[in-house]
C-alpha cells in the first residue's frame, strides 16, 4: 500500500507512535510517506521505505498567523497525485484530520478516478483538551466523522470522544506499541554513575513537560521521597513546564538532586539507569512513556486516570494512585526503593505485560487489517 502518515514532529506520544508505525509498515514492504512541518523526532535520516515530506508554510502579511492547515492540505494533494496514495493516515485530530478531509474533497472535486481513503487516529489531548473546547468541538467531530476509518489508542479515549464530541462513526481501539526488539533494558551502569552518587536511588520522569504532565507534582513527590531516602530525580525531555519544575525543586530544597537532561532520542539508557518512574499526570489517554518504562523493567507509579488502568494492573506490574495522592505515590516509591526484590518483581511483570500485549508484531498487523477494511468499504459520504 501507498500510505501517507500525517503527524506532529514533537516528542509527544502521537508523533512517536506515528513515526514508529511508519517505520514498521515500511519494514513490512509498504511505501510510506511521512508528512510534517519538521522531520519527526525519532524518524532519523536513513529509513528504508520511508520518505519524509516537509510542509512549508509561507507567511503573508494579510494573515495574522501561518496557515499550516492550508499548506498541509496542499502537500497531501500534491503527494496523492504524485504517488497514487491508498491511505492518508492522520495522527491527531487537529489539524490533521481536517487537512486530510480538505485534501480529499479537492481530489474528488477534480474528477480524480482514485481518491485516497482517510484513517484518523485519536491520541489524547486532541480530544480531551483541545477538541472538547466548545469553539472547536463541532468542527473536530465533523472531520472525525468524515474519516473512512477511525481508531483510538485506548477504550478510555474512545469513551471520552463519544462523550465530549458530536462523533457518530465507529471507533476501533488499537493500542500504542513498542518495537520490543529495541525497547528493553540495557546496561546503563556508566550513565547511572554520571547521573547520581553511588548511594542514591534514581527516580525518572520522561515527557514533553506540558501542563497535563503535572511537573510540579513530579517534583513534590520526589521531595517527599528525598526526605526518606538519598535519591536523585532525572527529568528527560523538555517543554514549557521544565523551568517551573526546576524552580519548585529549588524552593523545596532538592534542586541539587534534580538533573534535567533534555530531549533524548533514545530513552532506554535513562530508563535502565533508574529505579522507579513517576507519572502523576492529570490525564493520559494511554501512557506511552509508562509503556517504555515497563519495557525496560522500571516500576511505574502513576495517576489512576484515562487509559493507564488499561495498561497497568496496580500492585502487579506497577502502581496507580489518585492524582492528588502525592503522599501515597511517595510512600509507594519509598517502599519500592527500599526493597530490591519487590522492584525486580514489579519490573519483570511490567516487561511481561509489554511482551504479551504491546509489541509491534502484535499491533502493526491490526493497522494493516484495518487499512484493508477501509479500502474495501464505500467512501465516507460527501456532504
Amino acid at each position: 500500500m501507498n500510505i501517507a502518515v500525517i503527524c506532529y514532529a514533537s516528542i509527544g506520544g502521537s508523533g512517536i507512535v506515528a513515526t514508529e508505525l511508519a517505520k514498521c509498515l515500511a519494514a513490512r514492504n509498504h511505501d510510506i510517506h511521512v508528512v510534517s512541518g519538521e522531520q519527526p523526532f525519532r524518524l532519523g535520516d536513513d529509513q528504508p521505505g520511508v520518505i519524509f515530506h516537509r510542509v512549508v508554510t509561507p507567511s503573508y502579511p494579510v494573515f495574522r498567523e501561518p496557515q499550516y492547515l492550508l499548506s498541509l492540505s496542499t502537500k497531501i494533494i500534491e503527494l496523492a497525485r504524485a504517488v497514487d496514495l491508498d491511505i492518508i493516515h492522520a495522527h491527531y485530530a487537529i489539524p490533521h484530520a481536517a487537512a486530510a478531509y480538505l485534501a480529499r474533497q479537492v481530489l474528488a472535486g477534480t474528477g480524480r478516478a482514485k481518491v485516497p481513503k482517510i484513517v484518523t487516529t485519536l491520541h489524547g489531548t486532541d480530544i480531551t483538551l483541545v477538541g472538547s473546547d466548545r469553539s472547536y468541538a463541532e468542527t473536530v467531530g465533523f472531520c472525525i466523522d468524515q474519516s473512512d476509518g477511525v481508531t483510538a489508542v485506548s477504550e478510555s479515549l474512545k469513551a471520552d470522544t463519544y462523550k465530549g464530541l458530536p462523533v457518530h462513526t465507529d471507533i476501533r481501539v488499537i493500542p500504542n506499541f513498542l518495537d520490543c526488539s529495541i525497547h528493553h533494558r540495557v546496561d546503563a551502569a556508566g550513565l547511572r554513575a554520571r547521573l547520581a552518587p553511588e548511594d542514591h536511588a534514581v527516580v525518572v520522569h520522561v515527557s514533553n513537560f506540558r501542563a497535563v504532565k503535572r511537573i510540579p507534582a513530579v517534583v513534590e513527590v520526589f521531595a517527599r521521597i528525598r526526605r526518606s531516602l538519598a535519591s536523585t530525580l532525572v527529568l528527560v525531555g523538555d517543554g514549557p513546564e521544565m523551568t517551573h519544575g526546576l524552580e519548585i525543586a529549588r524552593d523545596l530544597g532538592v534542586g541539587d538532586d534534580v538533573k534535567a537532561v533534555g530531549e533524548q532520542g533514545d530513552v532506554r539508557s535513562f530508563l535502565s539507569a533508574s529505579d522507579v518512574f513517576l507519572l502523576p499526570s492529570a490525564t493520559e489517554s494511554f501512557g506511552l512513556a509508562a509503556l517504555e518504562a515497563m519495557a525496560c523493567e522500571v516500576p511505574v507509579i502513576a495517576s489512576r486516570v484515562g487509559g493507564l488502568p488499561e495498561v497497568i494492573e496496580s500492585g502487579v506490574c506497577g502502581y496507580l494512585h489518585e492524582p492528588d495522592d502525592l503522599d501515597g505515590m511517595a510512600a509507594t516509591a519509598v517502599a519500592l526503593l527500599s526493597d530490591a526484590e519487590l522492584r525486580r518483581k514489579i519490573g519483570v511483570a511490567g516487561r511481561n505485560v509489554v511482551q504479551r500485549r504491546y509489541c509491534s508484531d502484535r499491533i502493526v498487523p491490526q493497522y494493516e487489517r484495518f487499512y484493508k477494511e477501509v479500502l474495501n468499504k464505500p467512501a465516507a459520504a460527501t456532504p
